[in-house]
């Protein structure tokens, strides 16, 4: 690294960027100016010479001082700024935002520097917060049972009266009024086009398919109420950058979601009478948590060394790939394993005993 002195360094700790403040020494910047006039002979053709050939002065009379010392000041703030957020421990997630004085010959440049500073998680006591949110153990009532096929039972009257020329939405509004005794029988003849041997089987299957239900919610519920904890748990810094990420998935998310509906994003945002920014504004909160929980689930993944099987990779990404084949085979990889590693952590938690 040159000559750079008069170092200051100030964080902001809400937006958890960086501002780097120096100056380079004139001797130092001399140098670079050297370098760029080396730089600009090699590539310059100017009439009468040979490309690499051009005498110096003839540069300097043809590109004039102004454009060299910007040269300079470009090729000394890359050389030096890299160093100097090294030697200050700095670690920054974007190239920082440079803002200089005007470089005189012969004098030092000053120069400031921004940037967003890479996340910092400290994991409170994240596998006794785990243990602490154990298992639900989840049944089917035979009321749940029996309201649920009350619904199939409306759910063929609706049909059975589509299918009989009423128009769809009557149809609905008629069957959600019946009363039990007039609506269809749920018997063998039924239950046997839908796959099952008889009305035991498919009442059989209908419990397990209710408790398969309840579990995944169950499953979902605890992982919830478990990160949540943690995060709370934790100390998390993080720049606005990562925010504005989730926010850009959440507006993904939803356009893709309205592409599928056929309803254009601007018509959207007419219904729910908001603007974009308005609308991403409403998620702000949403988004934190989002990269709260995201950092939460990498750091326990890094302590921990969990990572995806790799033979379970290869077969999502090749799965994936069928599915997207347009899709950038290195992001779909990498999303694809981002997922892995958090649904590992997340097992790894609901095993966790303290």
């Amino acid at each position: 690294m040159g000559t750079v002195a008069n170092v200051k360094v100030s964080r902001d700790e809400k937006n958890w960027e960086v501002e780097v403040s120096a100056e380079i020494g004139a001797d130092t910047l001399a140098s670079y100016r050297d370098k760029a006039l080396a730089e600009m002979q090699k590539s310059a053709k100017l009439d009468g010479f040979r490309p690499g050939h051009a005498p110096i002065e003839r540069l300097i009379a043809v590109y004039g001082e102004e454009a060299i010392m910007r040269r300079a000041v470009e090729m000394a703030i890359q050389g030096e700024l890299p160093e100097l957020l090294a030697a200050e421990k700095l670690l920054v997630i974007e190239a920082p935002r440079v803002t200089t004085n005007t470089p005189v010959t012969g004098k030092p440049l000053s120069f400031t520097a921004k940037a967003p500073l890479a996340p910092h998680v400290e994991l409170g006591h994240y596998k006794a917060i785990a243990a602490k949110h154990p298992k639900e153990e989840t049944s089917v009532s035979d009321e749940e049972h029996a309201e649920a096929l009350t619904h199939i039972r409306r759910e063929r009257a609706r049909i059975d009266k589509i299918e009989s020329g009423t128009e769809p939405q009557k149809a609905a509004d008629e069957s959600r009024v019946l009363k039990l005794s007039d609506l269809p029988e749920i018997d063998d003849v039924f239950t046997t086009s839908l796959g099952y041997p008889d009305t035991a089987a498919f009442s059989d299957a209908l419990r397990t398919n209710i408790k398969n239900e309840k579990e995944l919610r169950a499953v979902e519920k605890r992982r919830s109420a478990i990160l949540e904890a943690i995060v709370k748990d934790s100390k998390i810094s993080y720049p606005t950058l990562l925010r504005e990420y989730e926010l850009d998935d959440m507006e993904a998310r939803i356009k893709d979601d309205l592409t599928k509906m056929h309803v254009p994003f601007e018509k959207y945002l007419e219904q729910i009478q908001k603007t974009r920014d308005e609308l991403r504004e409403s998620w702000r909160e949403a988004a934190d948590a989002r990269a709260r929980v995201r950092l939460v689930l990498s750091e326990i993944a890094r302590q921990e060394k969990i990572e995806p099987d790799q033979a379970a990779l290869d077969k999502e990404v090749s799965h994936a790939r069928k599915q997207y084949p347009q899709a950038d085979p290195a992001v779909l990889r990498t999303h694809i394993a981002h997922a892995m590693r958090n649904d590992a952590v997340l097992r790894f938690l609901e095993k966790s005993e303290g």
